[in-house]
């Protein structure tokens, strides 16, 4: 069984048929798609739809059904879709690509994306030794002991971390971060590679970053956690001529 790891995907639903079909979905491929599925692009509303009925169909065909994390896009939505006045800050960080993608839509199919975005998505999933997050986690003994259980998809300081690290410092160092040593491996979105100059995903430390800027100029990608293949998307912004996404 390859479990596979999905970063951001911003409302770009053909770059995700694109990457689902360069990788070549297995019936026992585990599917742990990271979050932040809206605010970007003009397909957020395609792209929740077909998050929904791509579970549907593995758990009738007896597959390994995916896992959805929450990102902090996510949740932007759901506290915003239906008001008369969304947070102007969520507008202009992608939110009016996802009003328009939601104008005229049913109730009914509304209503079935609001129930998957707030009933569905795990703040964070643990197997195998290895840590699943949108963003990553505060708390030294781990994410069940936060404080402020939002931070597993709106913290930055684990990447920030595990990037300041100097890499000849051992686990068995008095030094080395406690946070670090709770998995073998975490896996993260969030926070865009594009930062650091590339559109791969970045290794640091025992942290893997798969947020390859789909919302920018990137790809989008999926990474096998166990043998860390990488597969991804033509640029994003080349299947949306004339959009800007969160450019």
């Amino acid at each position: 069984m390859r479990t596979i790891v999905i970063g951001d995907i911003h409302g770009g639903y053909k770059a995700l048929l694109q990457l689902l079909d360069r990788i070549g979905l297995q019936a026992t491929d585990k599917l742990i798609f990271l979050g932040d599925y809206v605010d970007g692009w003009s397909e957020s509303f395609e792209t929740v739809n077909f998050l929904i009925s791509l579970s549907r169909k593995r758990q009738q065909d007896s597959q390994e059904p995916p896992v959805f994390l929450r990102g902090n896009h996510d949740e932007l939505m759901v506290d915003n879709l239906q008001k008369k006045s969304p947070n102007p800050m969520w507008l202009h960080h992608g939110g009016k690509s996802t009003l328009r993608s939601y104008t005229n839509r049913s109730s009914l199919q509304v209503n079935e994306h609001l129930n998957f975005l707030t009933h569905e998505l795990l703040d964070y999933y643990e197997s195998d030794g290895n840590g699943y997050f949108h963003a990553g986690f505060h708390n030294l003994k781990g994410p069940a002991y936060e404080y402020y259980p939002k931070m597993t998809y709106w913290d930055r300081s684990l990447w920030e971390m595990a990037l300041a690290l100097d890499p000849s410092l051992e686990q068995a160092d008095v030094r080395f971060p406690n946070r670090l040593k709770l998995y073998k491996e975490i896996f993260i979105g969030h926070t865009p590679t594009n930062r650091l100059g590339t559109h791969q995903p970045v290794q640091a430390a025992n942290v893997w970053n798969v947020d390859t800027a789909a919302a920018y100029k990137g790809p989008l990608t999926a990474l096998c956690v166990q043998t860390k293949e990488i597969w991804q998307s033509d640029p994003v912004h080349q299947l949306y001529p004339g959009e800007q996404g969160r450019n």
